[in-house]
């Protein structure tokens, strides 16, 4: 690997686990919809599945109600702050490399406001030099889209890149970026 100079984070369940405000606060936003849903069926079958998908796995299929039904899921999101863990070490590493001159980004398929509200709760904000959320890409994870645009913008190689992922579309993802790359979860 040539030297490194970008480091590319996913967010949830890598950087940060959101399981349990990501479950509570969709269950809250169902059940005020009329569906139920456990917290273990939740994380069972579909943490980190993109809202539009998993509201239609679950019975919603009009592009009106999922909009509605994701806004207030945004909403619901900080009451369930305090479920929410930072990976330390991972953290901490990024910041010791960061006073070298290395970038960090996140690089997420959640939307840039859960992540931003996240990131503003754990005082997350400035250890960070950008984001690109599921909102900034036309083909998300197991594409490599995401990865390849932070790359471009901080004008550095796959070679001189790391990502920390934990899921398997990310892996692949990270794989299909030709960067190096490292499984990381919190789980």
């Amino acid at each position: 690997m040539a030297q490194l100079k970008l480091i590319l984070l996913d967010f949830d369940g890598t950087l940060v686990d959101t399981r349990e405000a990501n479950a509570l606060a969709y269950i809250a936003t169902l059940e005020e919809a009329g569906i139920k849903i456990t917290q273990e069926e939740y994380l069972a079958h579909y943490f980190g599945v993109r809202c539009p998908e998993f509201m239609r796995m679950v019975g919603v299929t009009d592009p009106e109600k999922i909009k509605a039904l994701r806004q207030r899921k945004v909403e619901l999101y900080p009451n369930y702050f305090s479920t929410v863990k930072l990976n330390e070490p991972l953290w901490s590493w990024c910041q010791m490399l960061r006073t070298t001159g290395v970038k960090v980004w996140i690089v997420s398929t959640g939307h840039r406001d859960n992540i931003a509200n996240v990131m503003q709760f754990l005082h997350l904000e400035y250890g960070i030099d950008g984001i690109i959320s599921g909102d900034d890409v036309e083909r998300p994870k197991p594409y490599p889209d995401c990865f390849l645009k932070a790359m471009e913008l901080e004008g550095v190689l796959p070679s001189e890149t790391i990502i920390f992922e934990d899921s398997a579309v990310g892996i692949e993802a990270a794989r299909l970026s030709g960067a190096a790359y490292s499984i990381i979860s919190m789980e």
